[in-house]
């Protein structure tokens, strides 16, 4: 071996990828990315969950109860309902991931030493109901104020019974399986499209679609909608096995779930489509799409829960499209929501595909002048 031979075959690899601005932005940005996710973004306890209160007694005991809950900051108040059944209603919308409900016979309750209240939770989630067991456990110091010296029983910890909606089991499958279908369609559809154009430049096929008659969005919705038909199959592949192998329900029309992925798939060709025009090569597009990937996974609310993350990170989250997927599909399949009670996630994809779609278009038209 010659020591001169292999120094500059180093210093040729070095300077290739000096010269090579995506990789050096990967080999920088993916581990201070990754420390920032899991040292900043990612937290297990939960805070802030919607909570909607129904206080049936209204009487000065519920209200300190109520906001002894309160105190804990795993909720927060975000909607008054009167009854129960209203508090349901919201919890299948997903407008809430909690409810509280005092009865109106709360102080008899209370002083039998009865159930007094009940925490309706959102079982789709499982760490929700891990977060629900702690508002039940939590010190009630406004209503023991209340009951102190006059010789009155306080609400215990065992008076305030936890009902969970959805996933009573609390069987991981089946909440996972659902999001797997937004996992698997953002990797594979926004990989498939990254390559895409990128692909034909390097086959040498560019200059016969410029000389063709075929305009760019032509081109663009052209090579989107091959992938569609593939994006389906896959989503037909999951549902099946995962009602087959782990008895995942869908409560609500399997219609509005191919309809929900549907919209995943086309966010993320339109996205893949928009990477492929700012890759020089496929490798660089593999790694565009890499890059994508670990925060949309991350921060979606599919590994880690979406409440437990600081405020400036939702902000951020909510401009990916398998965050608002992971909310359609959990609300259709396991809450039998109607996507059309859903608008708003459906809206936001909407407006995420014109976006990355016009982006795409308009880059490309740049390359052929």
């Amino acid at each position: 071996m010659k020591w001169g031979r292999l120094w500059a075959v180093m210093l040729k690899e070095l300077r290739q990828m000096r010269r090579d601005r995506v990789t050096l932005v990967m080999i920088v940005g993916i581990p201070v990315l990754q420390l920032l996710l899991f040292g900043y973004a990612i937290n297990m306890n939960l805070r802030g969950l919607g909570a909607g209160i129904a206080d049936q007694a209204n009487s000065a005991g519920s209200r300190a109860l109520v906001m002894d809950m309160l105190a804990t900051g795993v909720i927060r108040p975000t909607l008054t309902v009167d009854t129960p059944q209203q508090l349901m209603e919201a919890l299948r919308r997903g407008e809430i991931s909690v409810g509280v409900v005092v009865p109106p016979d709360f102080e008899r309750r209370r002083l039998d030493g009865r159930e007094a209240v009940q925490v309706l939770v959102d079982g789709s989630d499982s760490v929700v109901q891990s977060a629900a067991v702690q508002i039940a456990q939590t010190p009630l110091d406004g209503s023991r104020a209340l009951v102190a010296g006059t010789g009155a029983r306080e609400v215990t910890p065992q008076q305030i019974g936890i009902v969970s909606f959805y996933n009573p089991e609390r069987r991981s499958a089946v909440n996972i399986v659902p999001g797997l279908i937004g996992v698997i369609l953002t990797m594979t559809m926004v990989m498939f499209t990254a390559i895409a154009i990128v692909r034909e430049r390097e086959r040498g096929n560019m200059e016969l679609l410029i000389a063709t008659p075929v305009s760019s969005g032509e081109l663009m919705i052209g090579k989107v909608l091959p992938y569609v038909a593939i994006g389906l199959v896959q989503v037909t592949l999951v549902l099946a096995l995962g009602s087959w192998l782990f008895q995942v329900p869908i409560r609500g029309s399997l219609a509005d779930v191919y309809v929900a992925s549907l919209l995943l798939v086309v966010c993320n060709l339109s996205l893949g489509l928009m990477l492929s025009t700012l890759a020089k090569s496929q490798f660089q597009a593999m790694q565009m799409t890499m890059f994508v990937f670990l925060p949309s996974m991350l921060l979606s609310g599919f590994m880690f829960p979406f409440a437990g993350m600081p405020q400036i990170v939702q902000w951020f989250a909510e401009v990916l499209p398998l965050t608002h997927f992971l909310r359609l599909v959990r609300g259709i399949m396991l809450r039998g929501a109607d996507i059309g009670e859903l608008w708003p996630e459906v809206a936001a994809m909407a407006a995420f595909t014109a976006v990355m779609m016009t982006v795409a278009i308009l880059r490309f038209r740049k390359r052929l002048d």
